[in-house]
């Protein structure tokens, strides 16, 4: 078994070559999402999870087929959303759409081009905050993983839908040869609010009941995702299972 571990943690800022105290008036941290991530692999074979953290952007993937090229497919939709810097280009919807179209476009083109390729095809689930007056939090997600919204003191609530029925093949995928509608949306952020990312393999090992008690158990992210681990290692799960938890701040 291996843990992978990734703490976004950007609330400090460094001025090189100056002394003396930080001019008065000028901010010191910004809206952002405090974020940590893991991946639980699982004992199917090689992993086929990646994910992908920064400081307004969160992605993962699945990359479906439980074999190596899964995880290919995986990579190149995350390779697609990072270069289109979605946080950065438009701030609709429709954005966030054609995001996913561009990850979809990646992995079929990948397929189709390379005849040992034929099957890419790979889940994705994004968020993108856009702070400002109003802050809020957009998301697109395809496939049959799971993104949640959390608002402080309150039952976490689910953002998106499984695209696949009992653990059947998935209906919706970037890089299957129909055409992808990725479900998109919005939702307005406070501070002290949470975001989780899930494969379905952390629903499949622990189900939806007890996943929702641990992330509204009033800790923090980190340790919101050391309890989940631990309950997985007690199923070891067969397939990847990656969490990312993620709280809005503004001080």
């Amino acid at each position: 078994m291996a843990i992978t571990i990734l703490i976004s943690c950007l609330s400090v800022m460094t001025v090189r070559g100056r002394r003396g105290n930080w001019p008065s008036g000028m901010p010191v941290t910004r809206a952002r999402l405090v974020a940590v991530g893991g991946t639980y692999e699982g004992s199917y074979g090689p992993p086929s999870d990646a994910y992908v953290i920064q400081e307004r952007l969160i992605a993962a993937a699945h990359g479906a087929g439980g074999t190596e090229l899964a995880h290919t497919a995986a990579a190149l939709a995350l390779g697609a959303v990072v270069a289109g810097r979605p946080q950065h280009t438009g701030t609709r919807e429709a954005d966030l759409d054609e995001c996913a179209q561009a990850a979809h476009r990646a992995v079929r083109t990948a397929s189709l081009r390379n005849p040992a390729m034929p099957d890419l095809v790979s889940t994705l689930d994004l968020v993108v905050l856009d702070a400002g007056e109003s802050p809020r939090l957009r998301f697109a997600h395809v496939g049959n993983g799971a993104i949640w919204h959390c608002a402080k003191g309150k039952e976490p609530q689910p953002l998106t839908t499984s695209h696949s029925f009992d653990d059947g093949p998935l209906l919706r995928g970037v890089g299957l040869p129909s055409a992808l509608n990725p479900e998109v949306g919005t939702v307005p952020l406070r501070p002290g609010d949470r975001i989780v990312i899930v494969s379905d393999g952390v629903v499949r090992a622990l189900g939806v009941p007890r996943v929702q008690e641990l992330l509204t158990a009033g800790v923090s992210p980190v340790a919101c995702l050391d309890r989940l681990y631990d309950e997985m290692a007690a199923v070891e799960p067969k397939d990847d299972a990656t969490v990312i938890i993620a709280d809005f701040v503004t001080a």
